[in-house]
């Protein structure tokens, strides 16, 4: 396990979902996702539930599955890809 080819291959953003956006369930085959709050609220979504967020919760998606956000009214995540390590 090579530790420096984990840490280049980590992913972050920051988003800001409003109530008018639309965001698609969608997967990353290889790698986890988190999204930390950090202002505002809303929800993760899968495909079988919601999963809310507020300022200082997470939602965390296992790599493969479909996921999504969405907000009544404003949202602001942090979000990490964290690739699966398969030795």
């Amino acid at each position: 396990m090579n530790l420096e080819n984990i840490k280049k291959s980590i992913v972050t953003n920051v988003y800001h979902i409003p109530a008018d956006k639309k965001v698609a369930l969608h997967k990353h085959p290889k790698h986890d996702e988190i999204f930390y709050c950090i202002k505002g609220d809303g929800f993760g979504v899968l495909e079988d539930r919601e999963v809310e967020l507020t300022i200082g919760k997470a939602f965390i998606v296992p790599a493969g599955e479909m996921h999504a956000l969405r907000s009544d009214r404003n949202l602001y995540v942090s979000a990490f890809l964290i690739p699966v390590v398969e030795e």
